[in-house]
């Protein structure tokens, strides 16, 4: 059972705390449906080991372990109209990454994002979470992330501005799993 506490025992505090970047997040129970817990899987295919699928109709996310098997991880994925597909690589990873919102999710919802144009810096109240893996097409930032979240009680649902979103917990061990140059195919 993943609660509050997925972090580490003092992180939900310091993300509710009142004055917080994100203090409009609120508090709740939450217990990440079993379904979306990381265990090995069969998955049939040809991509290598370290490859990443991610399956946003399902909302599941799969690391290739071999032709035959894969680990699964439940995801957050982006709400309709932000959605995307097709293959990318891990062009970068980042701890506790700075957040910046794009100047599309300015321009859509500035009343949200426009007070945080100038980033947020890294840590337990960041929307990218504790860790992100930045997706490459063609040598340049498609400005699409896996990455951790604060709000843990979105994965399994269409909530994103676009990026794929997982408990912190489970992008820890993604991140360390997931080489720079890995192949990523979002159906």
């Amino acid at each position: 059972m993943i609660t509050r506490r997925w972090f580490t025992a003092g992180l939900a505090a310091a993300v509710f705390a009142p004055g917080t970047a994100l203090a409009q997040t609120k508090k709740k129970s939450f217990q990440l449906d079993p379904k979306f817990q990381p265990q090995s899987v069969p998955y049939k295919t040809d991509l290598t080991a370290g490859s990443v699928v991610v399956d946003p109709k399902n909302k599941f996310l799969y690391l290739i372990e071999s032709s035959s098997t894969a680990r699964r991880y439940g995801i957050g994925v982006g709400r309709a109209g932000l959605e995307w597909s097709g293959e990318a690589i891990v062009g970068r990873k980042a701890t506790w990454p700075r957040w910046i919102p794009t100047k599309d999710m300015i321009k859509r919802e500035p009343a949200k994002y426009e007070k945080y144009a100038v980033g947020v810096d890294g840590g337990p109240t960041n929307p990218l979470g504790a860790r992100a893996l930045y997706l490459y097409r063609n040598g340049r930032d498609t400005y699409y992330r896996i990455h951790g979240t604060i709000q843990p009680w979105t994965i399994g649902t269409a909530v994103s501005n676009g990026c794929i979103r997982m408990t912190n917990n489970h992008v820890i061990e993604l991140y360390e799993r997931v080489g720079v140059g890995a192949t990523v195919v979002v159906l």
